[in-house]
């Protein structure tokens, strides 16, 4: 990978996600579009990162998964959804939009992958 030109970008651009939930606990899928973005997102999509990130809900716990043959990362935080849909006050107790936060996080990316996202969506 050229490291020689380094870009900041949100992760979003390199990968989908999904989020499912069980009481207070949610489960989010980082999915990479392509092979080539994986070892990017392995990288700099830490348990770490994603905890900080979920600190204003005061995660106990934050696992991180790493699926390489499908080129994705599944994290599993404890403890964000208030109690889960039936006892919080929040809109999405459910938690179905935090995948989307995870997808927000910059990640530094070389130019030449970010070349290969623009022939995706070409």
């Amino acid at each position: 990978m050229d490291m020689s030109r380094l870009i900041e970008t949100p992760l979003h651009r390199l990968a989908h996600g999904r989020t499912g939930d069980k009481g207070n606990r949610i489960n989010i899928s980082v999915i990479a579009y392509r092979a080539e973005f994986f070892p990017v997102i392995r990288e700099q999509v830490t348990a770490e990162r994603v905890a900080e990130l979920f600190s204003h809900r005061r995660p106990t716990k934050v696992e991180r998964y790493e699926l390489p043959r499908l080129g994705a990362l599944n994290f599993v935080i404890d403890d964000v959804l208030e109690g889960g849909v039936n006892d919080a006050l929040n809109l999405d107790g459910h938690g179905k939009t935090n995948a989307f936060l995870v997808l927000s996080i910059p990640v530094w990316v070389p130019e030449t992958i970010l070349q290969l996202r623009e022939e995706i969506t070409a």
